[in-house]
């Protein structure tokens, strides 16, 4: 067996992102942890509904399909289940035909530290402590909000959107809107448009990202991403001029001049939008899934 995952996409997440555990979880916080595992134990052979993530994880996978002797993904499993009540995730795993083989079951205590060791671009979770934590230790990650219905299957490609402020690029920009206002953002950024803004956490995720891409043809290729940002012209040069730099290619960029960005991804058909502004997540979500991304000014 291979000690290694290579060049793949890696993609983290936990058991409640994957799967709606709202029932048992209730179990889990009003009647303890013994009653939780009698009931996950009982129920072991019932599959779980799909969750949050679950339509996002069965298209990353699908991307497996035209490659079947060199995967270019990987999912892998983060609980806080025990082996023994995450058998009903694995079951449940099966019962949906998601090639997920390897996991973490930490038995109550948080497994974001296996972020790292599975050495994973990216981390989903429903859990904003451990999101917080993985991304205090460099790693992308958001805390998956539901959203009352997926577009995600009208369409073969994956999508991803992404905001730009805090997500893809550093907060140094937003902390100056916040602090000093619209004028003085606009003012400081036409000022530094030849100098490239510095990374933010999901740089290498959309890096990584744009490595599969170049594994095909632009025709062809399968995956699509977008830039959604509040920001509009002239503050969009230095964004352009930085995506230049880094050499990292984005399908799509919509400057919004703050425009609520939920119509516009239902228009782009994403199958997830990133954000740190809870404000744009809640819009976000009434129309695709969304994670949060509880990094920068906007979370302090």
């Amino acid at each position: 067996m291979s000690g290694s995952l290579g060049d793949k996409l890696v993609v983290a997440i936990s058991s409640r992102a994957l799967f709606d555990l709202s029932e048992s979880h209730d179990i889990y916080e009003n009647q303890g942890v013994d009653a939780y595992s009698h009931y996950q134990i009982e129920n072991e052979d019932k599959p779980l509904l799909p969750g949050a993530a679950f339509q996002l994880v069965k298209k990353l996978l699908a991307l497996n399909t035209d490659k079947p002797d060199n995967p270019v993904v990987e999912v892998v499993l983060l609980s806080r289940n025990s082996a023994d009540t995450g058998l009903r995730v694995f079951n449940s795993i099966q019962h949906y035909n998601l090639d997920i083989s390897r996991a973490a079951f930490t038995s109550g205590r948080s497994p974001y530290s296996y972020v790292s060791a599975f050495a994973s671009h990216l981390f989903l979770s429903t859990d904003p402590n451990d999101v917080k934590a993985a991304l205090q230790d460099g790693f992308a990650a958001a805390t998956i909000i539901p959203h009352a219905s997926s577009n995600s299957e009208e369409h073969g490609e994956l999508r991803f959107a992404f905001d730009g402020d805090a997500v893809i690029f550093s907060d140094e920009a937003e902390k100056v809107y916040k602090s000093q206002g619209l004028k003085a953002f606009t003012d400081s950024e036409t000022a530094a448009a030849n100098r490239p803004l510095a990374g933010g956490p999901f740089k290498n995720f959309l890096a990584a990202l744009h490595r599969l891409q170049k594994e095909y043809s632009q025709e062809d290729c399968p995956i699509r991403t977008a830039l959604v940002t509040a920001r509009s012209a002239p503050a969009h040069e230095r964004v352009i001029k930085t995506l230049r730099e880094w050499q990292i290619r984005i399908d799509e960029a919509l400057f919004l001049g703050g425009m609520p960005k939920g119509q516009f991804l239902a228009s782009f058909r994403a199958d997830v939008f990133f954000d740190d502004q809870t404000t744009h997540c809640d819009d976000a979500a009434e129309h695709v899934a969304t994670g949060h991304v509880p990094h920068g000014v906007a979370n302090q």
